[in-house]
């Protein structure tokens, strides 16, 4: 039997950011992942610091804008190295996002992140700045220092800093001893390979909080909570691959962004990038054909001097788990729900986890002890040692989508919103 201060349940960047904080300052945590680290969310995301412009684009602030504003600073001192967690180790796609507009932004483009107060503000690029993909828009061209980051390479360099606190475990053999509803006495963690009797581990934590995304709806079920905490709102992203510029930005047309597209490499080298943004909301009704044809469209739309011959694509969905709210909208922040002690944690965007980490750890702190007396030893030295399978890091999902098609301009063209 082991007491660790925090079972945490889920290897995404909302639990492995968690992990590395809790750790940091003293707490004893172990981390159980069912698959790969980051498998769903974290290796689907397009790996942008928001740094809240893309949801100011009606000309006010929101709960989004203000809920992400210092986030790039915060995470761009932990990519050069200036404070904890040290991430230098990370693969920057791009240091910050372009961003060109449809005839509708008009001339607010360089001053509405200023004028609404937001840390990160474009600046108008001069025309021999352009990317040469944009030299050619009519219209300007901006960058805003949000960083784009390999998701991947970051839960990497976050589980060499905890290799032996992660352990996988198979999620429909989990037993659990409860007090009441959310309310943890113990849970029994059988070997996910060994099926010998006694092969498992027993833990009596604290706390458990669970950082598992979409897997958060059935961890509530089996500790006797409501799964409706939780809401999912689907994307179907585009992937692209072929002779393509490195290019990471956002299309805006008024008070929408009408594509994001983010560079990356693939297996073979590649160049990929991925299409996110209103394209990704609205090819959730279409079939990847369907969707493929209309991305093909939008591109030639907005990208006029990109050569689609002999570019080919694919897409996946995706569900972002998020807590509920009325009428299914997008949470304004991050959020922790505390049951007993059974914290439920969705972080939203990629870029609050710090500030999900620090909730969390705010939470725990005024939660009062809920172990029985023992004199077991903690896991530093049980648990460390243990053999036990560890879960490696999920490959990019442009790595694992089939079905690749030729991405042809359809023949005609939608008009500009």
């Amino acid at each position: 039997m082991s007491q660790p201060d925090v079972v945490i349940f889920g290897g995404g960047i909302a639990g492995m950011w968690l992990l590395d904080e809790l750790v940091r300052r003293g707490r004893e945590a172990v981390l159980l992942e069912s698959n790969r680290l980051g498998t769903g969310q974290t290796v689907s995301a397009q790996g942008i610091i928001h740094g809240g412009l893309k949801y100011s684009l009606a000309g006010t602030t929101n709960a989004s804008a203000h809920g992400v504003r210092q986030m790039p600073s915060l995470w761009r001192d932990c990519l050069e190295g200036r404070r904890e967690p040290d991430l230098r180790a990370v693969r920057i796609y791009s240091p910050g996002c372009y961003l060109w507009h449809g005839r509708s932004l008009g001339s607010r483009l360089g001053y509405l992140g200023a004028r609404l107060g937001l840390e990160v503000t474009p600046r108008k690029l001069l025309r021999q700045e352009r990317p040469p993909l944009l030299a050619d828009h009519d219209g300007p061209v901006a960058v805003m220092d949000e960083p784009v980051i390999d998701t991947a390479s970051l839960l990497e360099q976050l589980a060499i800093r905890h290799r032996q606190r992660l352990f996988l475990y198979d999620p429909q053999r989990i037993e659990w001893s409860l007090v009441g509803p959310g309310m943890v006495r113990s849970l029994w963690v059988p070997h996910p390979w060994d099926r010998l009797p006694g092969a498992g581990l027993r833990l009596v934590p604290r706390a458990v909080v669970l950082t598992a995304g979409a897997g958060n709806a059935s961890l509530r079920n089996q500790l006797g909570l409501s799964a409706a905490a939780m809401q999912r709102r689907p994307l179907h992203m585009v992937v692209v691959r072929g002779d393509l510029p490195w290019l990471c930005g956002h299309q805006v047309d008024g008070a929408r962004t009408r594509m994001t597209i983010t560079s990356a490499t693939d297996s073979q080298g590649r160049t990929v990038w991925q299409l996110g943004g209103q394209v990704a909301e609205d090819g959730v009704a279409m079939d990847r054909a369907t969707l493929i044809a209309h991305a093909a469209s939008e591109l030639a739309e907005i990208l006029p001097g990109l050569a689609l011959a002999g570019l080919e694509a694919s897409s996946y969905r995706v569900d972002r788990a998020e807590a509920a709210t009325a009428g299914g909208r997008r949470p304004g922040s991050a959020r922790v729900l505390v049951s007993g002690n059974t914290l439920s944690a969705w972080p939203t965007k990629l870029a609050l986890a710090p500030v999900l980490a620090d909730e969390i750890r705010t939470a725990l702190d005024s939660l009062d002890p809920v172990r029985p007396a023992s004199t077991a030893t903690g896991p530093s030295r049980d648990l460390a040692a243990l053999d036990w399978p560890r879960p490696e890091v999920a490959r990019p999902p442009w790595d694992l989508v089939g079905n690749w098609l030729p991405l042809l301009a359809s023949t005609t063209s939608r008009k500009a919103a």
